[in-house]
């Protein structure tokens, strides 16, 4: 099974919010980044194929990736776009359900990058 390409949406200022909230994570709580860096290695792997309790199916075309460290549960908003994925969200949560805001959020990301897919790519410099 060839490899799902995974990208970051950024936002029309040029920022990339989950990749910024992933560099603060590798700072704050390294396990946690670990945990969350596998999941989207997991899920680069896996594409479609990726199902509970790694991912799940959310709303409208919206997947969650599910890491966990300690109490707190880290979720990954992404849709797929064509062959690959766009991570559009991050939500903690020590909740099971994903805030219906998040959601929300993560819906208005992806119209808009589906309206403009390479405006809204993150590129990174490394």
């Amino acid at each position: 099974m060839p490899q799902t390409r995974v990208m970051f949406y950024r936002e029309a200022n040029g920022r990339a919010p989950v990749v910024d909230w992933l560099q603060d994570l590798l700072r704050e709580n390294e396990r946690a980044w670990v945990s969350c860096r596998a999941r989207i290695e997991l899920l680069a792997q896996l594409g479609h194929e990726l199902r509970r309790p790694a991912a799940d199916y959310l709303r409208d075309g919206i997947y969650e990736l599910r890491a966990k460290q300690g109490h707190v549960q880290y979720r990954l908003l992404y849709f797929f776009h064509g062959r690959s994925v766009a991570i559009l969200a991050h939500s903690l949560t020590k909740e099971d359900e994903v805030p219906k805001v998040d959601i929300e959020r993560t819906i208005q990301r992806k119209k808009r990058f589906e309206a403009n897919p390479k405006a809204h790519t993150y590129e990174s410099e490394n």
